[in-house]
């Protein structure tokens, strides 16, 4: 399970109890957020260098078989590392994310962009509650969600991913995406996207992901989700996710 930005781990929570009884869930934070290191230096933090990062975590753990959960920032990498060792996937669930070539992007995600490059602390928790369609955070998980980011000094990452994300074709990492989108147009690997309809960031990349790949079941939408859609409906979006794991490869190959 890879998060996004500016998150961690703890996205995942209402999720991860209902895929542990189908399989072993791994949600490892990126570097610069939740409890791993985070470097201070802008030029520490690069698309290249987060995917390289992500892979070798996997080959480190020598993880196969793997079901790719990614959302956000999560499916950015994600779906740039599936392309490296498509060998070691079996399925992927991408939701409300993509990967970005310097083509079409939204308004509501340049507005996003502008607004981050203009920022030099970010309120977490309060971007995160934002998002929302149809809860409000409790006072402990909005603690949770600044708990990575004490000071300006530890947000690094979360205040530089937006201009990372490739807007121009010659922008950095956009190459990179085509050459990735064109191998993932050839993986037969079962395909899954779950899109909250409530997010304007993102919506108009579920089309540009159904087009790519091979395999992928009929649209998912949930209602009344918004961009973090596992904080949104997390245990129905973990629900859908296990029925789909269970008919796409039957309960003895989990």
């Amino acid at each position: 399970m890879l998060h996004g930005e500016p998150t961690w781990s703890f996205l995942y929570r209402h999720m991860i109890p209902t895929l542990a009884e189908v399989g072993l869930v791994i949600a490892p934070d990126l570097i610069g957020f939740g409890r791993s290191d985070k470097p201070v230096a802008d030029n520490a933090y690069s698309y290249r260098s987060h995917a390289r990062w992500v892979r070798k975590f996997i080959e480190t753990l020598d993880l196969r078989r793997i079901t790719l959960v990614c959302q956000d920032w999560g499916g950015l990498l994600g779906l740039r590392v599936l392309a490296q060792i498509p060998h070691r996937f079996a399925r992927l669930v991408a939701m409300n994310t993509g990967i970005p070539d310097g083509g079409e992007r939204s308004e509501a995600f340049v507005r996003w962009r502008r607004f981050a490059q203009q920022q030099r602390q970010l309120a977490v928790s309060t971007i995160v509650e934002r998002t929302l369609a149809n809860r409000t955070l409790t006072a402990a998980e909005l603690a949770a969600y600044d708990a990575p980011f004490p000071s300006s000094d530890y947000q690094t990452g979360a205040l530089v991913f937006p201009r990372l994300v490739p807007i121009y074709p010659d922008h950095p990492g956009a190459y990179d995406n085509r050459v990735a989108i064109e191998i993932l147009k050839t993986l037969d690997l079962s395909v899954l996207l779950l899109w909250g309809d409530s997010d304007p960031v993102t919506g108009p990349w579920e089309a540009q992901l159904r087009a790519i790949f091979r395999n992928v079941a009929p649209p998912l939408t949930i209602k009344n989700a918004g961009h973090f859609l596992q904080e949104d409906a997390g245990a129905e979006v973990a629900s859908h996710i296990r029925r789909w794991m269970e008919a796409s490869r039957g309960r003895r190959d989990i």
